[in-house]
């Protein structure tokens, strides 16, 4: 079976931001892609759950970079799995570069949920087993606790847009870090690039929701918090390194 899968692309310059280097939001979604493809060679994938009534979601992400590649630049991001813990998933990422140089990583936790009644399942109710991947290293360390940062935070009501949607209807994953750039502002993020994020997913966030976006930054570690109602949807802790 197929442990790992890589996938070897060049980077857009509609993925990059204002310096020309790529997006965090664009990581994501290319990590998110390669997630995708990778659970499809297993038959775990989008088409094969649905058939079961059943979905991937993410609960924990966790990105750290050591370079930002630019447009033009041809990177290659390998995923895989790791052996699941009770009903967590954990999944792996690793971008390199034309040298074969890693220059980042990520770490994520997954969710096997039925659909139906919105609860997660175990991995017995998978279409195809995973193989045993429990002898490849893990790159970096499952996300853990976001600290609190103690300091004046500024608010910004939020609304969903329909961009925002993916195809299960909520927020997808990879916009919580456009969201986050957003709201640290031009002016921030055009002498700044986020070294480290870690993003809780606590709960879906779908068309119609209106949230309050909650900033606290404290020199280069920030914390950004989605209320929705007397929720916390969800919880952001990054670390900015300046270009300058």
């Amino acid at each position: 079976m197929m442990k790992s899968l890589e996938r070897t692309f060049p980077i857009r310059v509609a993925e990059c931001d204002v310096n020309n280097y790529w997006r965090p939001g664009a990581i994501l979604t290319e990590l998110q892609e390669a997630a995708t493809l990778h659970s499809s060679a297993l038959g775990c994938g989008r088409e094969e759950l649905l058939r079961e009534g059943l979905a991937w979601v993410v609960v924990r992400l966790a990105l750290r970079m050591h370079r930002y590649p630019v447009s033009g630049e041809t990177v290659t991001v390998r995923t895989f799995h790791r052996p699941h813990r009770h009903t967590f998933f954990p999944r792996y990422f690793v971008i390199t570069d034309s040298r074969g140089e890693a220059i980042g990583e990520a770490s994520s936790l997954w969710l096997l949920m039925d659909l139906e009644t919105r609860q997660a399942v175990p991995a017995s109710r998978l279409p195809s087993p995973l193989p045993d991947n429990s002898d490849l290293p893990e790159p970096l360390p499952l996300p853990g606790a976001i600290p609190a940062l103690s300091v004046a935070e500024t608010v910004h009501p939020w609304t969903v847009h329909f961009t925002d949607l993916d195809p299960n209807r909520h927020v997808n994953n990879t916009r919580y870090a456009d969201w986050l750039c957003n709201v640290l502002g031009i002016d921030t993020m055009s002498t700044h690039l986020l070294e480290a994020l870690n993003i809780h997913f606590n709960a879906e966030v779908l068309p119609g929701h209106s949230l309050i976006l909650r900033l606290r930054r404290e020199g280069e570690n920030v914390q950004l918090l989605g209320d929705r109602g007397d929720k916390i949807a969800f919880e952001i802790g990054a670390s900015l390194i300046s270009l300058e």
